[in-house]
């Protein structure tokens, strides 16, 4: 009896776990769709002014309403948004490329190598990422790419964690002591055995980055040290929006927030089930 209550449970989670999936993955589907196919095939320009229509609350015109200029803040969206994963998806890749590299070279190499990462790791992270982040943008003038450095830079250092801690966990793997006493070199066992077993949990750590990266591109846009302010992001779009909810009119606020929230949702859910693909001992547990 008891074990048929289990297996009902388990199936129920499941269940529950995998429409889960299937919602987020059709809400990511809704978001690329957007950012490439909206943008081509409006013919309204996302910065043109119509002080006539200034600040209509949502309708069958404008889904999303209008700006305090009489901008269609649906259009504005869908290129703040398109902006805004370029920088996550950029971003959290050169941040995964400079994470595994320096965590592959730590865990492998070993000695004094990993100690000097590892110390460099820890002292980096010390430091808030906001605030290395304004450090590293105030170099430059602002821009995407100084978004990108600045995004990338700050992003690594978990991914360098990670990545040591499975090369040392592959270090001990029984075929890795077969390879190494029959004779491979180290060269040889980091391309044909570390390297393989880390690029799964390398590939889930830049997902997981990208909306991170997203969030920390709308701080600085939203504290006027990101994007310029006439290039639509949701970063600027809720700065730009901040007078506007002071006055009442909530929805210039309201959908590029939502914006960043729902993406956010849906790529954690994302990764969360391919986290479970990679460990089935977590996953066994949960249908329990």
């Amino acid at each position: 009896m008891a074990e048929q209550v289990w297996r009902t449970r388990g199936g129920a989670r499941r269940s529950t776990r995998t429409l889960r999936v299937r919602a987020c993955a059709a809400v990511m589907a809704v978001v690329v769709l957007a950012v490439l196919v909206v943008p081509p095939l409006a013919q309204l320009d996302q910065q043109a002014v119509d002080l006539a229509a200034k600040l209509q609350p949502p309708s069958w015109a404008h889904p999303f309403g209008t700006d305090d200029v009489g901008r269609d803040l649906l259009l504005r969206c869908v290129h703040g948004l398109r902006v805004s994963l370029l920088v996550g998806l950029v971003a959290a890749l050169v941040a995964t490329v400079i994470g595994t590299a320096v965590g592959a070279a730590a865990g492998a190499l070993g000695g004094w190598s990993d100690r000097i990462a590892m110390r460099v790791v820890d002292t980096l992270s010390a430091i808030p990422h906001l605030l290395l982040g304004i450090f590293v943008v105030a170099v430059f003038r602002p821009g995407l790419w100084p978004v990108v450095a600045s995004v990338a830079v700050t992003h690594w250092l978990s991914t360098a964690r990670i990545v040591r801690a499975e090369v040392l966990s592959l270090r001990g793997r029984p075929y890795v002591d077969a390879a190494v006493s029959g004779g491979a070199s180290r060269w040889r066992v980091a391309v044909r055995h570390l390297v393989p077993g880390i690029l799964p949990q390398a590939g889930l750590a830049a997902v997981l980055m990208i909306p991170h990266a997203m969030w920390h591109e709308s701080a600085l846009s939203f504290l006027g040290l990101g994007l310029p302010a006439h290039q639509a992001s949701l970063g600027n779009l809720v700065q730009g929006a901040r007078g506007s909810l002071l006055a009442g009119h909530w929805w210039p606020t309201l959908f590029p927030g939502l914006l960043l929230i729902v993406p956010t949702l849906a790529i954690a859910g994302l990764a969360g089930a391919w986290r479970d693909r990679l460990n089935p001992r977590r996953r066994s547990e949960l249908t329990l």
